[in-house]
């Protein structure tokens, strides 16, 4: 037995369409979309966004997405994140757990590291 895709529901926080525009200028394709959700992909990655707002949750999310190039994504992440000002990202860099990551914090206060293992 195998596992398909997983497509966990992220929250768009307070702004729904901000949150919904964002991963559009990121990259992401709308897959489909009814009533306060939009599936959203990107290559392999694959994820809801949910209209919903709820802090906690949002502050203690953490959605790790692998890229091939993180120096390629960090050059394109910098620049949607500078339109954003409710977003925030660091350069890539080393972790203690091996990895070379990006940290996003998307405009609900989700944090999305993307990196290289």
């Amino acid at each position: 037995m195998q596992l398909g895709a997983l497509e966990p529901f992220v929250p768009s926080g307070k702004d729904f369409a901000l949150a919904r525009q964002f991963f559009l200028d990121l990259g992401f394709t709308v897959r489909w979309e009814s009533g306060g959700y939009v599936g959203l992909a990107f290559g392999h990655a694959a994820f809801i966004l949910q209209q919903f707002d709820d802090t906690h949750v949002q502050q203690n999310l953490m959605m790790f997405v692998a890229v091939d190039d993180l120096d390629a994504w960090w050059d394109h992440l910098r620049g949607v994140v500078e339109r954003y000002p409710q977003t925030r990202a660091n350069p890539p860099e080393d972790m203690p757990w091996g990895a070379r990551e990006v940290h996003l914090i998307d405009p609900a206060g989700v944090c999305w590291p993307f990196g290289q293992r």
